[in-house]
């Protein structure tokens, strides 16, 4: 992805001594990433550790997506600009939650999919800084999980709501495949997480939660069917899974794991409700329509779509990126007021929250960084 942005002056290739494998990316592109990055980064709040805290009740979640996101592009650039507000959130936020009667403590949560974002930013923490605690974290969480993983109804397959009991989800299931052959791959010799990671992935490749066009609807009914509910495909449920299908590739070097990934991604780009005028959109008009969770998906989706897309030698999905991250630049970024982005990246500018303006850094990473 080295063509030159068109409201960008040329400049010289830049040689990142990062674990990218030698790749060149334009100084244009990386500062562009690096605007967005430093623009989210006046939204956090260090006395709570979280981002936007008092904008609505999605911080705690999205929070933990925008230290994930932080931590890669810590990782991808070799920046460390911002390692001590990561480490300040993981001080704070790893303690019992007050907003729980149950507490828990190192993200624990009482929906597996809360976790299960935390946990796979402890993954990238780990990565970035080595640190053993940020591994054990990750697999306390893992192991919490788990506990959650049913053996009375849909055969299987990890439950959301964790006081009540109930609802097979797209997202949590995901984020557990994807956790797990993380640890797998970032453990040597592990055996017990890519069990569980391949576990994961065979029921819910027959859990029917992929529907007829190839896209990954919400969940399953909550009755003794257990088959696909027809909710929304959430673009972020698109997402997820492909970046767990990408570690289960790079686990067992099985090529069926990136081609199942390339018919999910290829569902997307083939979907007039998810791709507008070759944007990428959520079954929504508006963030109020999308609620707060919403404004953060289409950058998680992104943000996984990059790393299937350098996992496969063809590059399928580097022109769709592009022409995303050029259309959120021009349309969805509030130009007088610097580097903040608004909900719908074909514009106008809406308003930034952290999950708008993490989703703009997960797609400029696809775009620009892998």
């Amino acid at each position: 992805m080295l063509s030159q942005l068109p409201w960008l002056t040329t400049c010289c290739l830049l040689l990142l001594s990062t674990p990218i494998s030698g790749a060149l990316i334009r100084r244009d592109n990386l500062n562009t990433t690096r605007a967005a990055v430093d623009a989210m980064m006046t939204l956090y709040d260090p006395t709570t550790g979280l981002w936007d805290p008092s904008s609505n009740g999605s911080s705690w979640w999205q929070s933990g997506v925008a230290l994930w996101i932080l931590a890669d592009y810590m990782v991808r650039t070799g920046s460390r600009a911002y390692l001590v507000q990561a480490e300040n959130t993981v001080a704070i936020q790893r303690a019992p939650l007050s907003w729980w009667p149950e507490g828990g403590g190192d993200f624990r949560a009482d929906s597996t999919d809360d976790t299960g974002w935390w946990a796979l930013a402890m993954t990238s923490m780990y990565q970035l800084t080595g640190d053993d605690m940020y591994l054990a974290i990750a697999r306390e969480d893992e192991a919490y999980m788990y506990a959650y993983w049913n053996t009375t109804t849909c055969g299987g397959g990890l439950i959301w709501n964790i006081p009540a009991g109930t609802y097979h989800n797209a997202i949590s299931n995901e984020l557990y495949l994807q956790l797990t052959a993380r640890l797998h791959n970032l453990i040597p010799g592990d055996t017990l997480y890519l069990n569980r990671s391949l576990q994961e992935w065979s029921w819910f490749n027959r859990s029917g939660m992929v529907n007829a066009q190839g896209l990954v609807n919400d969940g399953l009914t909550d009755n003794a069917a257990c088959v696909n509910n027809g909710m929304p495909t959430w673009t972020y449920n698109q997402g997820v899974v492909l970046g767990g299908l990408v570690e289960l590739h790079a686990a067992t070097g099985d090529g069926t794991y990136l081609s199942a990934a390339r018919r999910i991604a290829d569902a997307v780009l083939a979907s007039a409700s998810l791709v507008q005028g070759g944007v990428l959109t959520e079954p929504c008009a508006s963030e109020e329509e999308c609620e707060p969770n919403g404004t953060a998906f289409k950058g998680i989706f992104a943000k996984e779509l990059g790393r299937l897309d350098a996992a496969l030698a063809d590059r399928p999905y580097a022109a769709f990126l592009e022409g995303n991250a050029r259309a959120a630049h021009a349309n969805a970024r509030n130009a007088s007021a610097g580097n903040y982005y608004g909900f719908r990246w074909q514009g106008p500018f809406d308003r930034v929250t952290v999950g708008s303006q993490e989703a703009a850094v997960g797609l400029l990473m696809a775009a620009y960084l892998e």
